[in-house]
C-alpha cells in the first residue's frame, strides 16, 4: 500500500496554478477531495488566501475561479531556481569555487518585523548563522538576498561580502565546517522519507494500467509536496562539502523520472503551471538517469 503524503491545503492551491495565473475551483476541490481534505479546508484556506491579497476570486463555490497576485506568483519563482540548481549540482555541472558568501545586517529593533522577516529569508536561502546578525552560504546568493532587503526595506543596512578563509574555533576544512553549521543529518533523513515515497509512485507512473487526470494530478501534488519538505530546509551545498554518497542526488533522480512520467502520459489538455515547469526542469536528469539500473531496497 502506498503512503498517503499529506499535502498543506496552501501548497495544493499553489501546485494547481495554470500557465495563466488561475486555478479552477471545480479541480482545486476535486485534487482536494483525492488527497483526503474535506471542502470546509478547501473553503477556508481559499477565504484566507484572498484576504491575505495573494489571489482574487471570481465566482462561487466549485464554479469559482482563483487568479494568482503578481506577489504570489513572484514569491514562487526562486523555487524553480533552486531546483535547477540542485540539479546541476547532482549532474557535476555546478563545482564549488572555495568562496563562502556573506551577509550582515543592523537592523534596529523599530523595524523588527523586516529584522525577523530578513532572518527568515536568508536561513529559506540557505544560509547558517555564525553569529547574531552575521549568515553565511556557499552558493552566490547576492541577487537574492538584496532582492529581499529592497522589499523589507532593509537594504541600507544589509552588507554583503565574500571569504575563502572562514574558521569557526580551529575548524578551517570547508567539509567540517559545513557539518558543523547545517544539519545535515536531518536534512539526509528528509531525502531518504522522498525516496522512499517517490518509488510506489514511480512504479504506478510507469506501470501498464492506465491513470485518469485525477489521479495524475494528485500523484504530481504529492510529489510536489514531498519535494518541497526536503529541499526547503536544505542549502543545496555543493557536493564537495557534502557526505558522499547524497541521498538528495538519488531522491532527485527518482522525482526526475516520475515527472518525465507525467509528461508522457499527458493529453494535451491545460495542464499547472507546475507540470511544465518541473517538466522542464527534470527532463535533463530523467535522460540522464534513465539508462542507470536502480536497485530497489528489499
Amino acid at each position: 500500500m502506498t503512503d498517503r503524503i499529506e499535502v498543506p491545503t496552501r501548497m495544493l492551491v499553489h501546485a494547481l496554478i495554470r500557465e495563466d495565473g488561475t486555478v479552477g475551483a471545480d479541480e482545486l476541490y476535486a485534487v482536494a477531495n483525492g488527497l483526503g481534505m474535506s471542502d470546509q479546508q478547501v473553503r477556508l484556506c481559499v477565504k484566507r488566501l484572498v484576504a491575505e491579497g495573494r489571489f482574487t476570486r471570481e465566482g462561487r463555490g466549485r464554479k469559482a475561479e482563483l487568479r494568482a497576485t503578481e506577489d504570489t506568483t513572484r514569491a514562487l519563482a526562486p523555487n524553480a531556481d533552486f531546483l535547477r540548481h540542485a540539479f546541476h549540482q547532482d549532474a557535476g555541472n555546478a563545482p564549488w569555487d572555495g568562496v563562502w558568501h556573506l551577509a550582515a545586517f543592523a537592523v534596529p529593533e523599530s523595524a523588527r518585523t523586516a529584522r525577523d522577516s530578513l532572518r527568515e529569508t536568508l536561513v529559506h536561502l540557505g544560509g547558517a548563522a555564525i553569529q547574531g546578525g552575521l549568515y553565511v552560504c556557499a552558493n552566490a546568493w547576492e541577487p537574492y538576498v538584496e532582492e529581499a532587503a529592497h522589499r523589507l526595506g532593509a537594504h541600507g543596512a544589509l552588507t554583503l561580502l565574500t571569504t575563502t578563509d572562514l574558521r569557526r574555533g580551529d575548524v578551517q576544512e570547508p567539509a567540517e565546517l559545513a557539518r558543523l553549521l547545517w544539519p545535515l543529518q536531518e536534512i539526509a533523513d528528509r531525502y531518504h522519507r522522498l525516496d522512499r515515497l517517490t518509488r510506489p509512485r514511480l512504479a504506478r507512473l510507469t506501470g501498464p494500467d492506465a491513470l485518469p487526470p485525477s489521479a495524475l494530478l494528485t500523484i504530481a501534488v504529492e510529489l510536489a509536496a514531498e519535494l518541497t519538505r526536503a529541499m526547503e530546509p536544505d542549502p543545496l551545498l555543493p557536493p564537495q562539502l557534502l557526505p558522499q554518497p547524497w541521498p538528495g542526488t538519488r531522491a532527485r533522480q527518482l522525482i526526475a523520472r516520475c515527472w518525465a512520467a507525467l509528461h508522457e502520459r499527458e493529453d494535451g489538455e491545460a495542464h499547472p503551471a507546475l507540470f511544465r515547469h518541473y517538466a522542464d526542469i527534470t527532463r535533463e536528469a530523467a535522460a540522464r538517469a534513465a539508462p542507470q539500473t536502480e536497485r530497489t531496497p528489499q
